[in-house]
């Protein structure tokens, strides 16, 4: 293979672990090599220089329904995912885990197709699927179609599985609605099972964690609240040390004080996702904008954030350091998909997936260096 060896600078790098000033990471075959100070550079090599911004590992979304007019459910299709990842991109997302809500198996189905259509014409960025739903509970539904939720069934789960293997990768369920037989059955196929949409007491929610279940979908919302007699999912994902929780900061589906609150409980096990959608009006979720988020049926159904928007909204409103932030959006989610020892770093050995950003935080560039 011949050698492509890049190099890249800006006035700071942040590496996952801290911060380097006038220094050049260098690149080999998409691999960072290493990263030396800038009097070492070789004068052979051509280095690309972005004035005063910042590179840091490329984000990672893990929930996220569609793009510019295109919610997948609604079309499942290769060119939907081909606009999912050019949206992630703009917000400085390389990867991106593409969810769908609570739906049919035929839509379930349909878009397992398109995913590995997506892969089998080359497309990257594209993680799988994450399954939300439909083995939720009723009473924490949210915009969910309350008629499709239901328990499963063994069969239901064992072929569902089968249907979408190696492209299914994240399945969100309430812990009190599934069995420890269909726990045990997902995990046979190393997916991973968060927590959501979920009524589960304190008890049965670290009986779930207890079980297998490692990740908990959108801290707060939709799920049992931590109450002082009841501490529910929310108290229980907070006095676990083993599980992580994502968030949406967006301003309206959690409170940035509610963030703040939960960033000091769990430290590094709270990690960003979008949750955003697309205007659509067809489909089971009608979601249209309104103002800067989205609504189904006068429900809050989804978010119109990018992650680069989510950071400076935990930045600028949660008052979270700025390091920890990029890592809520990078390493954080490489550690729930078991990628960290390659995503998520800026180091010898990791992938070089860098994005840049300004001083206003907006993404000026995604490297696939």
């Amino acid at each position: 293979m011949k050698k492509s060896i890049k190099g890249y600078t800006a006035e700071r790098i942040f590496t996952g672990d801290n911060w380097l000033e006038r220094h050049v990471i260098i690149t080999e075959n998409k691999k960072i090599k290493e990263i030396i100070p800038l009097q070492a550079l070789p004068s052979s090599l051509h280095v690309e220089q972005f004035d005063e911004c910042i590179i840091a590992p490329a984000f990672i979304d893990l929930q996220i329904y569609g793009a510019y007019g295109k919610l997948l459910a609604v079309n499942p299709e290769a060119d939907s995912l081909v606009k999912l990842k050019e949206y992630c991109e703009k917000g400085g997302a390389a990867f991106c885990m593409p969810t769908v809500a609570t739906n049919t198996l035929d839509v379930f189905h349909n878009c397992i197709d398109a995913v590995r259509d997506y892969w089998q014409k080359g497309g990257e960025g594209i993680l799988g699927l994450h399954i939300e739903g439909p083995w939720i509970n009723p009473v924490k539904r949210g915009a969910h179609i309350e008629s499709l939720i239901h328990a499963p069934s063994l069969k239901e789960v064992d072929e569902l599985l089968k249907y979408g293997k190696g492209v299914i990768r994240i399945i969100t369920l309430a812990p009190e609605q599934c069995s420890a037989a269909i726990i045990e059955r997902i995990l046979l196929d190393n997916i991973i099972i968060s927590a959501g949409h979920s009524n589960a007491t304190y008890e049965q929610s670290k009986v779930g964690f207890a079980n297998g279940i490692i990740a908990v979908t959108h801290l707060y919302n939709a799920m049992s609240a931590l109450q002082h007699r009841s501490p529910g999912l929310v108290g229980a994902t907070m006095d676990d040390a083993n599980v992580k929780a994502s968030i949406i900061p967006d301003g309206h589906h959690v409170d940035y004080a509610a963030i703040r609150i939960a960033k000091k409980a769990m430290g590094e096990r709270l990690f960003v996702i979008t949750d955003a959608v697309t205007e659509t009006t067809e489909g089971q979720y009608p979601h249209q904008l309104a103002g800067d988020k989205y609504e189904a049926a006068n429900i809050l159904s989804g978010s119109a954030l990018t992650m680069t928007k989510a950071v400076q909204n935990l930045v600028n409103h949660a008052s979270i350091e700025l390091g920890e932030a990029l890592r809520m959006c990078s390493l954080y989610p490489a550690q729930v998909i078991h990628s960290e020892t390659f995503l998520g770093k800026i180091l010898p050995g990791y992938n070089a997936e860098l994005v840049i950003l300004n001083k206003e935080l907006d993404c000026v560039s995604l490297l696939h260096a």
